[in-house]
């Protein structure tokens, strides 16, 4: 198990990760909005965040990215890793590093939203998204 910082030779696994993941993680919305988001995923959202990459056996089977110093924009495993403490090792991973942050995640994401009230984030208000017809969650963590 290693984690290590991204490197751009990384990027067409992360966006492999990412849309399979994502898609489903959310099957309250629709295919099509992540297949259209993953250009902007890709050519902005990765190369503007600070991301990080988990290694296990030489193979990236999961990653977190932080926008602006303080905003998780992506938390990502593997299906078939889930469940085994990657997620949570990322997650402490950048808290070790940052003060506070902060995240948004789909409310009928419960999996997802369970896991970050066990890592210590609190939720602060919920947003209408208008794209994908579906209600979030921000959530907000500060280093005690």
């Amino acid at each position: 198990m290693t984690i290590r910082a991204y490197h751009p030779d990384d990027l067409d696994v992360l966006m492999q990760l990412w849309l399979k993941t994502t898609i489903a993680a959310h099957p309250f919305v629709q295919t099509s909005y992540w297949q259209e988001s993953e250009s902007l995923v890709r050519n902005e959202y990765i190369p503007q965040s600070k991301s990080w990459v988990y290694q296990q056996e030489g193979k990236i089977v999961g990653f977190i990215s932080v926008l602006e110093e303080c905003f998780i924009g992506a938390l990502f495993v593997d299906e078939k890793a889930q469940g085994t403490g990657i997620g949570k090792a990322l997650i402490e991973f950048v808290q070790m590093r940052y003060t506070e942050l902060s995240l948004e995640v789909y409310q009928k994401n419960e999996r997802a939203c369970e896991f970050y009230l066990h890592r210590g984030f609190t939720p602060a208000s919920t947003q209408f998204n208008a794209e994908t017809q579906a209600m979030t969650l921000i959530m907000y963590w500060l280093q005690a």
